[in-house]
């Protein structure tokens, strides 16, 4: 399978220039995409609804997006009529194949007095593939502080573990006439988790290397994808004020997958 993961920051690159036609030249074949900072209505890109423009650039897609929230940005009565107007930032995951299932889960936060802090997510995708059913994740992690990102994963990583003792986002639907849907235990997270690699962040989600056995396979961890195929050089963000600095290049954006998957 193709996976791509993507923070594609309201639309806007490097240059300055929102192009939602690039994004999608730069994704379009992989099996599955997540995105992060999806926005609809929002001031830095235009009041740009970039679900639906997503959606009409990838028409060959099956699309699930949930917004981390709604904030009021002009909802008003016209002619007796309620107009709701709201800024809403979330992810993304778009599939070759249809999402049988999907849910939002909102990672925990405090209120920040000084750097702008909002809600984060994890949006949740269940999809059959050619490995049978898997669990997809996109999700944005916290970017101003290590202690909320690492309570964010450990949240997160109980999520990935307790799937089938939880239900997911909904069980029992045989009452209602439909087929039961699986429970499995396999998934893939990806996103921008705002984390270095060996970060104490990164080591509640995937674990770090044994002196003599290296990084751990168990079932309690997940699998960093470029650690376990060991990828070297990699890096997924580029400051933009020193685009040409090596010294500021670095890996933030992840792959991860369950160790069942990585030990298939």
């Amino acid at each position: 399978m193709k996976l791509v993961t993507y923070n594609i920051q309201y639309g806007i690159g490097l240059d300055g220039k929102y192009d939602v036609g690039r994004i999608a030249d730069a994704v379009r074949g992989a099996d599955v995409i997540a995105l992060q900072e999806v926005t609809r209505n929002n001031p830095r890109n235009g009041d740009r609804d970039m679900v639906a423009e997503i959606g009409e650039a990838l028409p060959d897609y099956f699309v699930a997006y949930a917004s981390n929230f709604e904030v009021n940005i002009g909802s008003r009565l016209d002619a007796g009529r309620a107009v709701t107007r709201t800024f809403q930032l979330g992810n993304m995951v778009l599939s070759k194949t249809p999402i049988h299932l999907s849910r939002n889960l909102l990672l925990p936060r405090s209120r920040s007095l000084e750097r702008m802090n909002f809600q984060r997510g994890a949006l949740e995708a269940l999809i059959e593939t050619p490995l049978g059913f898997i669990r997809f994740y996109s999700t944005h992690l916290d970017h101003r502080s290590p202690v909320e990102r690492q309570s964010q994963i450990r949240f997160l990583r109980q999520r990935l573990l307790n799937y089938a003792l939880e239900g997911g986002g909904l069980s029992g639907i045989p009452e209602i006439g439909l087929p039961d849907l699986p429970y499995p235990e396999a998934f893939i997270v990806m996103g921008d988790f705002n984390m270095l690699p060996g970060s104490p962040e990164y080591v509640e989600l995937a674990g770090r290397p044994d002196h003599e056995f290296g990084m751990p396979l168990t079932a309690d961890l997940a699998v960093d994808v470029a650690q376990r195929l060991e990828v070297s050089g990699l890096f997924t963000w580029i400051d933009p004020n020193r685009p040409n600095d090596a010294g500021r290049h670095k890996c933030i954006d992840y792959v991860f997958t369950s160790a069942s998957l990585a030990g298939s």
